[in-house]
């Protein structure tokens, strides 16, 4: 090791002690400012970084409350080991944290992109996801030592003081990139260009604290090498924002095939439509081919599909619409507008309220030109109105009108939701959510409830039926088959596709009477649940309409079979105590 004094006497900095104090090129009050404000830049960063892996994640694989789990988890034991290997650096610290940001501007910029690649060609993302967590977390926690070392030899404080001036600009930092992430880069520049624009400003941070404020501390073979590496690193995470796009239509191209022609991220989910028509879906979107029946997805599960979405929303609203008056109905979820094309069919129904998050959805309903031909424009119907809400949320505020004010009660409600699995969607799926909805059902009202797969997540499907029952309704369940294997997953995209342990085979219980009994081994079911403040007739009303697909003998097939299968004893699912991911 060289002596400092004797390279002092050539004039070649060599590596100096821990606590030697920095020759800056500023005075030590504004070199530490400078060195705090590196801290807070590198802390939003981070965030940002593990913002988006469970963002990310949670898209790709689902389950927001595993993902997020996993990628914390992981980060937080990989800091602490990124802490002690740092130990090793600090007689280095100036070339080791340029190392180590350089590497984490690279690594965490480009994470996005390789778990959208590991999706897209490989079909899986989770060991992908762990590798990442795991060297992201190593590079964080190496920061704070070597911040640590860098803000004493700028000027000396005690241990205490110098922990809590770097952990405040720390934590700020950390505010500051959680905030950014969903209201500025995730809106602004996308999931892919964002994380690579955030390790640009990683990188440049990095190499301005220690090519400048640091240099003296740095042989002139360790500027050029830095100097080098946070070149190659910005180069790279500029080639990446520059194919960001063909990339995403490459990725895009591998998952959905040659027929998708619309993508657009709505600011709530990502929605793509594949096949149907080839003109123009609106400003905007991307437009492609049209070969193939349409099929919508949002966050890359499949919701509709023309090849069978008749059989589904004929299911859904019919037997609802049947025993009692239906001349106020309001839906739930249901923005593509194919649960109202079927309400609209009554003629005695006076008006329709449709409650969906998602604006854009509602947007595509009424513009796209294979949507609105599959819908017959029925948001667009004088009877029909829209509120973009979460329906939780507006459910509440009717209900909470005070006395003599309450909302007009409904004859039928519609919950036209994916499935409960999915972790965003557990609260719409719950005991409070369903007390909410029986107060604003008429004294003879039916509320209608898409379940889930009554076979392949049977303890789903019942708990749905369960949590139904316990706000003091009646319930019916039915099934129809004809679901696809990639309609509305649960946690995990192979959720819908894998019987779970302990259901019974997807042809159980079935008489060789049944209309059901005619479907192949492995037929795939919707399931819904009927209820009403007293049982509710069960079939179709006097005034229904000719259907596509369906009858009444099916109808009864599907209850007799539900009924059958029955799984007493299940608690209900709470706001505290969600069931759905047991």
């Amino acid at each position: 090791m060289i002596d400092p004094s004797e390279s002092a006497r050539v004039g070649a900095p060599g590596p100096p002690d821990d606590m030697t104090p920095a020759r800056l090129p500023v005075p030590a009050g504004l070199g530490r400012l400078l060195v705090l404000a590196v801290v807070f830049v590198c802390a939003a960063c981070g965030l940002v970084y593990e913002l988006e892996l469970v963002a990310l994640a949670t898209y790709l694989v689902g389950d927001s409350v595993t993902q997020a789990s996993v990628v914390l988890s992981v980060m937080v034991f990989a800091m602490g080991i990124g802490a002690l290997l740092a130990k090793r650096l600090r007689c280095r610290a100036a070339v080791g944290f340029g190392a180590v940001e350089a590497g984490l501007a690279l690594v965490g910029g480009t994470s996005a992109m390789a778990l959208y690649a590991c999706f897209a060609w490989f079909g899986q993302s989770r060991s992908a996801l762990v590798g990442f967590s795991l060297a992201i977390g190593i590079l964080i926690g190496a920061e704070v030592p070597l911040l640590m070392t860098l803000i004493q030899r700028v000027r000396r404080q005690d241990a205490g003081g110098a922990v809590a001036d770097l952990f405040a600009a720390d934590y700020v930092g950390a505010l500051v990139g959680g905030l950014a992430f969903p209201f500025l880069l995730l809106p602004g520049f996308g999931q892919l260009t964002g994380a690579l624009l955030t390790g640009a400003v990683n990188a440049v941070a990095g190499a301005v604290l220690v090519l400048w404020l640091f240099r003296r501390d740095l042989s002139a073979r360790a500027r050029w090498a830095l100097f080098g590496a946070n070149a190659l690193v910005l180069a790279l995470l500029a080639a990446g924002v520059v194919l960001a796009t063909p990339f995403e239509r490459a990725a895009r191209l591998a998952v959905y095939g040659s027929s998708a022609r619309v993508a657009v991220q709505t600011g709530v989910q990502e929605v793509v439509m594949t096949g149907g028509t080839g003109a123009g879906a609106g400003a905007g979107h991307e437009r492609k081919g049209s070969g193939g029946p349409l099929a919508l997805y949002l966050d890359g599960r499949l919701r509709v599909s023309a090849e069978n979405e008749f059989r589904y929303h004929e299911a859904l609203v019919h037997p609802a619409m049947a025993g009692g008056p239906h001349g106020r109905v309001l839906v739930l979820g249901g923005g593509d507008g194919l649960a109202v094309r079927e309400i609209l069919r009554y003629r005695a129904v006076r008006s329709v309220t449709v409650v969906e998050l998602d604006p854009g959805v509602l947007r595509l309903a009424r513009t796209d030109p294979g949507l609105t031909r599959l819908n017959r424009h029925s948001l667009a119907d004088p009877r029909v109105r829209t509120v973009t809400a979460d329906a939780f949320d507006w459910l509440r505020q009717r209900g909470v009108r005070g006395p003599g004010r309450r909302a007009a009660p409904y004859d039928v409600i519609v919950s036209d939701l994916p499935d409960a699995g999915i972790t965003a969607c557990t609260k719409l799926y719950s005991q409070e959510f369903y007390g909410l909805a029986a107060q604003l059902l008429a004294r003879d009202g039916r509320l209608v409830v898409h379940a889930g797969p009554p076979i392949e997540r049977a303890r789903m499907y019942w708990t749905v039926e369960s949590t139904v029952r316990s706000v003091g309704l009646a319930t019916v369940p039915y099934r129809l088959s004809g679901r696809p294997a990639a309609f509305s997953g649960g946690p995990d995209r192979s959720a819908g596709t894998v019987p779970a342990e302990g259901d019974p085979p997807a042809d159980a219980g079935r008489s060789p009477r049944d209309p059901a009994a005619a479907a192949p081994p492995g037929t795939r079911y919707w399931g819904f649940v009927l209820a009403a403040r007293h049982r509710p007739a069960f079939g179709l009303a006097p005034d229904a309409p000719p259907l596509a697909g369906l009858s009444a003998e099916e109808l009864w097939a599907g209850r007799r079979a539900e009924t059958r299968e029955r799984r007493a004893g299940l608690p209900a699912s709470t706001l505290m105590h969600p069931r759905y991911q047991d």
